[in-house]
Protein backbone atom coordinates (compact mmCIF):
# COMPACT_ATOMS: atom_id res chain seq x y z
CA UNK A 1 0.00 0.00 0.00
CA UNK A 2 1.34 3.39 -1.02
CA UNK A 3 1.49 5.87 1.82
CA UNK A 4 0.04 9.29 0.83
CA UNK A 5 2.51 12.18 0.60
CA UNK A 6 0.54 14.10 3.25
CA UNK A 7 1.23 11.33 5.77
CA UNK A 8 4.92 11.36 4.89
CA UNK A 9 4.99 15.13 5.32
CA UNK A 10 3.33 14.85 8.73
CA UNK A 11 5.71 12.14 9.92
CA UNK A 12 8.77 14.02 8.69
CA UNK A 13 7.50 17.20 10.35
CA UNK A 14 7.08 15.40 13.68
CA UNK A 15 10.56 13.88 13.50
CA UNK A 16 12.16 17.23 12.60
CA UNK A 17 10.30 19.00 15.41
CA UNK A 18 11.36 16.43 18.00
CA UNK A 19 14.95 16.47 16.76
CA UNK A 20 15.05 20.27 16.87
CA UNK A 21 13.61 20.44 20.38
CA UNK A 22 16.01 17.78 21.65
CA UNK A 23 19.10 19.44 20.19
CA UNK A 24 17.96 22.91 21.25
CA UNK A 25 17.85 21.67 24.85
CA UNK A 26 20.98 19.49 24.72
CA UNK A 27 23.45 21.34 22.49
CA UNK A 28 26.07 21.75 25.23
CA UNK A 29 27.42 24.96 23.68
CA UNK A 30 27.15 27.12 26.81
CA UNK A 31 29.18 26.96 30.02
CA UNK A 32 27.42 26.29 33.30
CA UNK A 33 24.93 28.97 34.31
CA UNK A 34 25.99 30.70 37.52
CA UNK A 35 23.60 33.65 37.93
CA UNK A 36 19.87 34.28 38.03
CA UNK A 37 20.15 36.27 34.79
CA UNK A 38 21.85 33.35 33.01
CA UNK A 39 18.68 31.25 33.18
CA UNK A 40 16.75 33.85 31.16
CA UNK A 41 19.51 34.22 28.58
CA UNK A 42 19.83 30.45 28.23
CA UNK A 43 16.11 30.14 27.60
CA UNK A 44 16.38 32.64 24.75
CA UNK A 45 19.47 30.93 23.34
CA UNK A 46 17.82 27.50 23.48
CA UNK A 47 14.73 28.83 21.71
CA UNK A 48 16.88 30.27 18.92
CA UNK A 49 18.77 26.96 18.67
CA UNK A 50 15.48 25.05 18.31
CA UNK A 51 14.32 27.33 15.51
CA UNK A 52 17.72 27.35 13.82
CA UNK A 53 18.05 23.58 13.97
CA UNK A 54 14.58 23.09 12.50
CA UNK A 55 15.27 25.51 9.64
CA UNK A 56 18.66 23.90 8.96
CA UNK A 57 17.22 20.39 8.83
CA UNK A 58 14.35 21.44 6.55
CA UNK A 59 16.51 23.42 4.12
CA UNK A 60 19.31 20.87 3.95
CA UNK A 61 16.81 18.00 3.77
CA UNK A 62 15.01 19.57 0.82
CA UNK A 63 18.33 20.27 -0.94
CA UNK A 64 19.58 16.70 -0.51
CA UNK A 65 16.21 15.23 -1.52
CA UNK A 66 15.99 17.46 -4.59
CA UNK A 67 19.59 16.76 -5.64
CA UNK A 68 18.85 13.03 -5.53
CA UNK A 69 15.28 13.04 -6.83
CA UNK A 70 15.82 15.41 -9.76
CA UNK A 71 19.36 14.48 -10.75
CA UNK A 72 20.06 14.09 -14.47
CA UNK A 73 19.73 10.48 -15.53
CA UNK A 74 22.01 8.84 -18.07
CA UNK A 75 20.89 9.66 -21.62
CA UNK A 76 18.57 12.49 -20.50
CA UNK A 77 19.60 15.57 -22.50
CA UNK A 78 16.29 17.46 -22.38
CA UNK A 79 15.81 20.84 -20.76
CA UNK A 80 13.95 21.03 -17.47
CA UNK A 81 10.32 22.19 -17.44
CA UNK A 82 9.88 25.99 -17.37
CA UNK A 83 8.66 27.12 -13.92
CA UNK A 84 7.64 30.76 -13.74
CA UNK A 85 6.86 30.92 -10.05
CA UNK A 86 4.41 30.05 -7.32
CA UNK A 87 2.88 33.06 -5.59
CA UNK A 88 1.36 31.20 -2.61
CA UNK A 89 4.68 29.46 -1.97
CA UNK A 90 6.62 32.74 -2.16
CA UNK A 91 4.18 34.39 0.25
CA UNK A 92 4.53 31.43 2.61
CA UNK A 93 8.32 31.38 2.70
CA UNK A 94 8.37 35.15 3.20
CA UNK A 95 5.74 35.20 5.94
CA UNK A 96 7.19 32.36 8.02
CA UNK A 97 10.68 33.92 8.45
CA UNK A 98 9.07 37.29 9.19
CA UNK A 99 6.97 35.74 11.96
CA UNK A 100 10.00 33.92 13.37
CA UNK A 101 12.13 37.09 13.41
CA UNK A 102 9.37 39.14 15.06
CA UNK A 103 8.80 36.41 17.65
CA UNK A 104 12.49 36.19 18.56
CA UNK A 105 12.68 40.00 18.70
CA UNK A 106 9.80 40.17 21.18
CA UNK A 107 11.30 37.35 23.24
CA UNK A 108 14.74 39.03 23.20
CA UNK A 109 13.30 42.34 24.38
CA UNK A 110 11.42 40.56 27.16
CA UNK A 111 14.64 38.91 28.39
CA UNK A 112 16.53 42.21 28.11
CA UNK A 113 13.82 43.85 30.18
CA UNK A 114 13.80 41.06 32.77
CA UNK A 115 17.54 41.37 33.41
CA UNK A 116 17.14 45.12 33.87
CA UNK A 117 18.47 46.35 30.55
CA UNK A 118 15.42 48.49 29.78
CA UNK A 119 14.56 51.32 32.12
CA UNK A 120 11.59 53.33 30.80
CA UNK A 121 12.23 56.04 33.39
CA UNK A 122 15.70 56.68 31.95
CA UNK A 123 14.43 57.37 28.43
CA UNK A 124 14.18 61.02 27.58
CA UNK A 125 14.44 63.13 24.50
CA UNK A 126 17.93 64.32 23.66
CA UNK A 127 18.24 67.80 22.21
CA UNK A 128 18.61 67.69 18.44
CA UNK A 129 21.29 70.10 17.32
CA UNK A 130 22.35 71.20 13.89
CA UNK A 131 25.77 69.69 14.61
CA UNK A 132 24.37 66.24 15.29
CA UNK A 133 22.12 66.40 12.22
CA UNK A 134 25.08 67.42 10.10
CA UNK A 135 27.25 64.61 11.42
CA UNK A 136 24.55 62.02 10.79
CA UNK A 137 23.89 63.45 7.36
CA UNK A 138 27.51 62.93 6.38
CA UNK A 139 27.58 59.36 7.66
CA UNK A 140 29.71 60.08 10.70
CA UNK A 141 27.41 58.65 13.32
CA UNK A 142 30.39 57.29 15.22
CA UNK A 143 31.68 60.80 15.80
CA UNK A 144 28.24 61.83 16.99
CA UNK A 145 28.13 58.88 19.35
CA UNK A 146 31.30 60.05 21.06
CA UNK A 147 30.30 63.69 21.29
CA UNK A 148 28.62 65.55 24.13
CA UNK A 149 25.27 67.24 24.15
CA UNK A 150 25.41 71.03 24.53
CA UNK A 151 26.60 72.07 28.01
CA UNK A 152 23.78 72.60 30.44
CA UNK A 153 21.09 71.05 28.25
CA UNK A 154 20.90 67.82 30.28
CA UNK A 155 22.30 66.60 33.61
CA UNK A 156 25.67 64.92 33.18
CA UNK A 157 24.79 61.46 34.44
CA UNK A 158 28.31 60.18 33.90
CA UNK A 159 29.75 62.99 36.02
CA UNK A 160 27.22 62.37 38.78
CA UNK A 161 28.04 58.65 38.90
CA UNK A 162 31.76 59.38 38.76
CA UNK A 163 31.54 61.84 41.66
CA UNK A 164 29.60 59.31 43.68
CA UNK A 165 32.19 56.59 43.05
CA UNK A 166 35.07 58.95 43.83
CA UNK A 167 33.70 59.52 47.31
CA UNK A 168 35.31 56.19 48.11
CA UNK A 169 39.01 56.95 48.81
CA UNK A 170 40.12 53.54 47.50
CA UNK A 171 38.35 54.15 44.18
CA UNK A 172 39.74 57.69 43.96
CA UNK A 173 43.26 56.27 44.30
CA UNK A 174 42.72 54.03 41.28
CA UNK A 175 40.77 56.12 38.81
CA UNK A 176 42.12 58.94 36.67
CA UNK A 177 38.92 60.95 36.87
CA UNK A 178 40.75 64.28 36.79
CA UNK A 179 42.49 63.29 33.54
CA UNK A 180 39.47 61.81 31.73
CA UNK A 181 36.48 64.19 31.43
CA UNK A 182 33.11 62.56 31.89
CA UNK A 183 31.07 62.68 28.69
CA UNK A 184 27.60 64.11 28.60
CA UNK A 185 24.90 61.57 27.75
CA UNK A 186 23.34 61.92 24.32
CA UNK A 187 20.59 59.26 23.94
CA UNK A 188 19.38 60.78 20.67
CA UNK A 189 22.66 59.87 18.97
CA UNK A 190 23.25 56.61 20.77
CA UNK A 191 25.76 57.80 23.37
CA UNK A 192 24.73 56.91 26.93
CA UNK A 193 26.06 55.48 30.15
CA UNK A 194 25.63 51.72 29.43
CA UNK A 195 23.48 50.11 32.09
CA UNK A 196 22.09 46.68 32.83
CA UNK A 197 20.26 47.49 36.02
CA UNK A 198 18.19 45.51 38.45
CA UNK A 199 15.39 43.28 37.22
CA UNK A 200 11.84 44.71 37.48
CA UNK A 201 11.15 42.90 40.76
CA UNK A 202 14.26 44.55 42.26
CA UNK A 203 13.82 47.96 40.69
CA UNK A 204 14.33 50.79 43.15
CA UNK A 205 15.89 48.50 45.75
CA UNK A 206 19.53 49.02 46.76
CA UNK A 207 21.84 46.10 45.93
CA UNK A 208 23.25 43.94 48.69
CA UNK A 209 26.81 44.66 47.55
CA UNK A 210 28.39 47.41 45.48
CA UNK A 211 31.74 47.04 43.74
CA UNK A 212 33.60 49.70 41.76
CA UNK A 213 35.57 48.27 38.84
CA UNK A 214 38.31 50.09 36.97
CA UNK A 215 39.68 48.71 33.73
CA UNK A 216 43.13 49.61 32.49
CA UNK A 217 45.78 48.08 30.30
CA UNK A 218 45.90 45.23 31.15
CA UNK A 219 44.20 44.54 34.46
CA UNK A 220 41.01 44.86 36.47
CA UNK A 221 41.03 46.66 39.82
CA UNK A 222 38.14 46.15 42.26
CA UNK A 223 37.34 48.48 45.12
CA UNK A 224 34.67 47.94 47.75
CA UNK A 225 33.27 51.30 48.96
CA UNK A 226 31.77 49.84 52.15
CA UNK A 227 35.10 48.51 53.41
CA UNK A 228 37.79 50.34 51.41
CA UNK A 229 39.24 47.07 50.10
CA UNK A 230 41.27 47.22 46.88
CA UNK A 231 42.02 43.97 45.11
CA UNK A 232 42.77 42.42 41.74
CA UNK A 233 40.30 39.58 42.29
CA UNK A 234 36.55 40.00 42.68
CA UNK A 235 34.73 38.23 45.53
CA UNK A 236 30.93 38.21 45.89
CA UNK A 237 28.51 36.34 48.18
CA UNK A 238 26.12 33.81 46.69
CA UNK A 239 22.45 34.75 46.38
CA UNK A 240 23.02 38.48 46.89
CA UNK A 241 22.46 41.07 44.15
CA UNK A 242 25.70 42.82 43.19
CA UNK A 243 25.95 46.19 41.44
CA UNK A 244 29.16 46.72 39.52
CA UNK A 245 30.04 50.33 38.67
CA UNK A 246 32.64 50.45 35.91
CA UNK A 247 34.80 52.85 33.98
CA UNK A 248 38.19 52.73 32.21
CA UNK A 249 41.36 54.73 32.71
CA UNK A 250 42.66 54.48 29.16
CA UNK A 251 40.85 52.63 26.33
CA UNK A 252 37.61 50.69 25.92
CA UNK A 253 37.51 47.36 27.74
CA UNK A 254 34.62 44.93 28.25
CA UNK A 255 33.50 43.16 31.44
CA UNK A 256 32.50 39.59 30.52
CA UNK A 257 31.88 36.56 32.71
CA UNK A 258 30.56 33.80 30.40
CA UNK A 259 28.90 31.86 33.24
CA UNK A 260 26.89 34.95 34.23
CA UNK A 261 25.80 35.57 30.59
CA UNK A 262 26.50 39.28 31.05
CA UNK A 263 28.84 41.51 29.10
CA UNK A 264 29.19 45.27 29.29
CA UNK A 265 31.59 47.78 27.75
CA UNK A 266 33.89 49.68 30.11
CA UNK A 267 34.48 53.07 28.50
CA UNK A 268 36.74 56.02 29.39
CA UNK A 269 34.64 59.02 30.32
CA UNK A 270 31.48 56.96 30.82
CA UNK A 271 30.09 55.09 33.81
CA UNK A 272 28.80 51.59 33.01
CA UNK A 273 26.69 49.51 35.35
CA UNK A 274 25.76 45.85 35.66
CA UNK A 275 23.62 44.15 38.27
CA UNK A 276 23.63 40.39 38.72
CA UNK A 277 22.80 37.78 41.33
CA UNK A 278 25.26 34.85 41.49
CA UNK A 279 23.64 31.53 42.40
CA UNK A 280 26.42 28.95 42.17
CA UNK A 281 29.57 28.80 44.29
CA UNK A 282 32.79 28.66 42.28
CA UNK A 283 35.65 30.50 40.61
CA UNK A 284 34.78 32.12 37.29
CA UNK A 285 37.00 33.87 34.79
CA UNK A 286 36.45 37.56 34.09
CA UNK A 287 37.56 38.25 30.53
CA UNK A 288 38.11 41.52 28.71
CA UNK A 289 35.99 41.05 25.59
CA UNK A 290 37.14 44.21 23.79
CA UNK A 291 40.48 44.34 21.94
CA UNK A 292 42.37 46.81 24.12
CA UNK A 293 45.98 46.42 23.03
CA UNK A 294 48.77 43.90 22.41
CA UNK A 295 48.31 42.16 25.78
CA UNK A 296 44.52 42.07 25.58
CA UNK A 297 44.46 38.28 25.82
CA UNK A 298 46.13 38.37 29.24
CA UNK A 299 43.60 40.79 30.73
CA UNK A 300 41.62 38.37 32.84
CA UNK A 301 41.11 37.59 36.49
CA UNK A 302 38.82 35.59 38.77
CA UNK A 303 35.34 36.25 40.12
CA UNK A 304 34.90 34.14 43.25
CA UNK A 305 31.35 33.33 44.30
CA UNK A 306 31.27 32.06 47.88
CA UNK A 307 29.04 31.76 50.90
CA UNK A 308 28.28 34.81 53.02
CA UNK A 309 30.50 33.45 55.80
CA UNK A 310 33.42 32.86 53.43
CA UNK A 311 32.93 36.31 51.90
CA UNK A 312 33.02 38.01 55.30
CA UNK A 313 36.13 36.03 56.22
CA UNK A 314 37.80 37.11 52.97
CA UNK A 315 36.94 40.74 53.73
CA UNK A 316 38.54 40.51 57.18
CA UNK A 317 41.64 38.88 55.69
CA UNK A 318 41.93 41.66 53.10
CA UNK A 319 41.53 44.38 55.70
CA UNK A 320 44.10 42.79 57.98
CA UNK A 321 46.56 42.13 55.16
CA UNK A 322 46.26 45.63 53.73
CA UNK A 323 46.77 47.19 57.17
CA UNK A 324 49.83 45.06 57.88
CA UNK A 325 51.24 45.71 54.41
CA UNK A 326 50.72 49.45 54.76
CA UNK A 327 52.31 49.57 58.20
CA UNK A 328 55.29 47.60 56.98
CA UNK A 329 55.63 49.83 53.93
CA UNK A 330 55.53 53.03 55.98
CA UNK A 331 58.01 51.67 58.50
CA UNK A 332 60.73 50.45 56.17
CA UNK A 333 60.45 52.55 53.00
CA UNK A 334 63.85 54.10 52.30
CA UNK A 335 63.79 57.62 50.99
CA UNK A 336 65.66 56.79 47.80
CA UNK A 337 62.95 54.48 46.37
CA UNK A 338 60.02 55.72 44.31
CA UNK A 339 56.51 54.55 45.33
CA UNK A 340 56.35 52.19 42.33
CA UNK A 341 59.74 50.65 43.11
CA UNK A 342 59.00 50.20 46.78
CA UNK A 343 55.46 48.83 46.44
CA UNK A 344 56.39 46.27 43.79
CA UNK A 345 57.25 43.48 46.32
CA UNK A 346 53.90 44.00 48.08
CA UNK A 347 51.68 43.74 45.03
CA UNK A 348 50.99 40.04 45.54
CA UNK A 349 49.63 40.66 49.05
CA UNK A 350 47.44 43.49 47.72
CA UNK A 351 46.15 41.42 44.78
CA UNK A 352 47.39 44.00 42.27
CA UNK A 353 49.43 43.28 39.15
CA UNK A 354 52.89 44.95 39.23
CA UNK A 355 52.40 46.31 35.71
CA UNK A 356 49.65 48.65 36.82
CA UNK A 357 51.38 50.35 39.73
CA UNK A 358 52.51 53.26 37.59
CA UNK A 359 48.92 53.89 36.53
CA UNK A 360 47.53 54.19 40.05
CA UNK A 361 46.85 57.68 41.36
CA UNK A 362 48.84 58.77 44.42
Amino acid sequence: MKIPSSIWTLLIGIVLTLASIWYGQNHGLLPAAASDEAVLVDGLFNAMMIVSTGIFLIVEGVLIYSAFKYRRRAGDNEDGPPVEGNVPLEILWTAIPAIIVIGISVYSFDVYNEIGGFDPHAIHEAPITQESMTMHGHGTAIAATLSDTPPGSEPNLNQEKSDQAMQDPATAEVRNADQIPQKQNAPGVGSVAPTIGGSPDKAGKPPALEVNVTGLQYAWIFTYPETGITTGEMHVPIGKEVRVNMTANDVIHAFWVPEFRLKQDVIPGRQSEIRFTPNTVGDYTLICAELCGPYHGAMRTSVVVESQEAFEKWQQEQLTASKETLNQAVAVNPADLSPNEFLAPYTKDMGVHPEILHQIHH
